[in-house]
């Protein structure tokens, strides 16, 4: 339970984060058969899908070392899935971003990757 109690406080540590950098929250934990994306933000005219890692200690690597192809694979198709489930009027710009979150004593050392990985389907 400790371990989804971390996730969830990283996660809500990286929303008011990117909130306070001005973009807006449209969605948390949105989940669907083919995967879950953490977070989708609005950053002006862009859909931002976030994944965010945290990592209580750096014994397997840092955060942001956890984000394996395989993962990222799930978040694109979540992402497909979600656009699909919107039906926008026009397909938006979009990007996949990723806050790697690393806990140091009570306080999140944080790093926050733009474009962190991307597929030519947008």
């Amino acid at each position: 339970m400790y371990k989804q109690q971390l996730g969830q406080a990283g996660e809500e540590f990286a929303c008011q984060y990117l909130r306070k950098q001005g973009l807006k929250l449209i969605k948390k934990n949105f989940k669907c058969r083919l995967g879950e994306i953490d977070l989708i933000m609005q950053d002006k005219t862009c859909l931002v899908f976030v994944e965010v890692r945290v990592r209580n200690n750096k014994d397997y690597g840092d955060a942001a070392a956890s984000i394996t192809s395989y993962k990222q694979r799930r978040v694109i198709h979540a992402a497909e899935y979600y656009l699909q489930s919107q039906q926008f009027s026009s397909p938006p710009d979009c990007r996949f971003d990723v806050i790697a979150l690393n806990r140091h004593n009570h306080s999140y050392d944080l790093q926050w990757y733009k474009d962190a990985f991307y597929t030519k389907e947008f």
